[in-house]
């Protein structure tokens, strides 16, 4: 490791120390390959040297830079997993981590093994998948305006999920992981890699949850989504970290001729949490529908940053999220859509709402567009709006309490991302997520 980075600020690394991090790379298993833990060297090099987001960074516009920290945390030692709330519905395989590393599985079927899908490790699939792994693992750069947090979470990455589905094999089941983490201070960095080959299908879903709902802790996150020509890809997220957590998450998706791709991210937990989401339409036929529900309340700070990008023409993406806002909640929503000259007979849609349920609660809409090509149809729109009294005052007059009235009116907000799903099952167990929120 260089002088200068040896040297660093400790305004610049926190916690996350030159010694830190040759403690971390000590405990990796010496048959990763060697490019691997060059670009963790790399990556650490990398953070050392970048300064923290500061108020004048557009990128971070509105959010709150002062309560940033890289101090106080620790690499979570080994520990037990702990029962996250499951959603109710039968899984083809799941992967169970704790602290960063695999505490349990439910294996595959061996018909869905002799048909070469694989759900393993990242640290398996880095030795025994290198060239598969090296082509998608990271590979799309930072840029959503967190480049310092994409680097600290290349550096101290330990392990994951990767998920392969091969040409023309279809997984009925979800795919399941779960990312732990536990006790107080802890710091972790889950990472899931899915690749669909062409005319693949799956669905994954992945939550986030700590041991507790009052310990500080650290989660750096990263998705890499990879869709083949023609294959279909379901992603569903659930984050409930604990309510002094800080989080942040990026979610890379790369589509391709013919795909299709639809994700929707659950955000529940954490003081602060900022999610970074990417899409790239690389081909002809290329379809991302991008969709999130937020439950926010007193206190909590929710930052969403997107970027759809169309490379190709004939490409569609839709991206609509929905937030509920109580007690003195913040909510920032920045997104862009980008049309490259070459990209023509896009169709692009973005949409931020939100329903504040507090005079106290804020929300701040920043949607864009940037439009190279001249035969296209793209819109975006963003809106915040109170709970119609008519409607909430019907209710009350049948008897039904104010808060109950209000959880029913939400349902009916929240409705239009939950029936973009086919799954009906999948559909009712995410209510059921969202009404354990509003019962806290």
């Amino acid at each position: 490791m260089s002088a200068s980075t040896l040297s660093a600020p400790a305004a610049l690394v926190g916690s996350f120390t030159p010694e830190v991090f040759a403690a971390h790379l000590a405990l990796l298993p010496p048959s990763l390959p060697t490019w691997w833990v060059a670009r963790k060297r790399a990556a650490y090099a990398r953070f050392a040297s970048l300064p923290m987001p500061t108020r004048t960074d557009e990128m971070w516009r509105f959010s709150s830079i002062g309560t940033l920290t890289l101090d106080g945390f620790t690499l979570a030692a080994a520990a037990a997993s702990i029962p996250l709330a499951p959603i109710g519905i039968p899984e083809a395989a799941r992967l169970v981590f704790a602290n960063g590393r695999l505490v349990s599985r439910e294996l595959l079927s061996t018909d869905l093994v002799a048909r070469g899908v694989i759900v393993d490790t990242l640290q398996n699939a880095l030795v025994h998948h290198d060239a598969l792994v090296r082509e998608h693992l990271l590979a799309q750069p930072p840029k959503l305006g967190s480049p310092k947090f994409a680097a600290l979470y290349e550096a101290f990455l330990a392990d994951g999920a990767f998920i392969y589905i091969p040409r023309d094999v279809q997984v009925e089941l979800p795919i399941g992981v779960c990312s732990h983490a536990i006790g107080a201070t802890s710091a972790v960095f889950p990472h899931t890699l899915v690749v669909l080959a062409e005319n693949a299908r799956a669905t994954v879903i992945e939550y986030f949850g700590s041991d507790d709902d009052t310990s500080a802790q650290f989660a750096a996150g990263v998705n890499d989504l990879y869709v083949g020509h023609g294959a279909q890809l379901t992603y569903i997220g659930k984050q409930d970290w604990s309510h002094r957590a800080l989080s942040i998450q990026s979610n890379s998706t790369v589509v391709r001729r013919d795909a299709r791709v639809q994700s929707l991210n659950l955000h529940l937990g954490a003081r602060q949490a900022r999610h970074e989401s990417l899409s790239r339409l690389g081909a002809p036929g290329a379809f991302s529908e991008m969709l999130a529900l937020t439950v926010a309340e007193a206190g909590q700070e929710f930052d969403q940053r997107t970027l759809q990008i169309h490379e190709a023409p004939n490409t569609k993406s839709d991206l609509l999220y929905k937030n509920a806002l109580r007690g003195t909640a913040r909510t920032i929503f920045s997104g862009l859509i980008v049309v490259d000259p070459d990209a023509q007979k896009t169709d692009a849609y973005q949409s931020n709402r939100n329903l504040m349920l507090s005079d106290e609660a804020e929300a701040c809409s920043l949607p864009g567009l940037e439009i190279q090509a001249n035969d296209v149809r793209c819109t975006h729109g963003a809106t915040s709006s109170r709970i119609d009294p008519e409607q909430e005052f019907y209710l009350q007059s049948r008897g039904i309490a104010k808060e109950q009235a209000d959880e029913l009116l939400t349902f009916g907000f929240f409705e239009e991302v939950l029936a973009r799903l086919i799954d009906h099952d999948l559909h009712e167990a995410l209510r059921l997520l969202i009404q354990t929120k509003f019962k806290k």
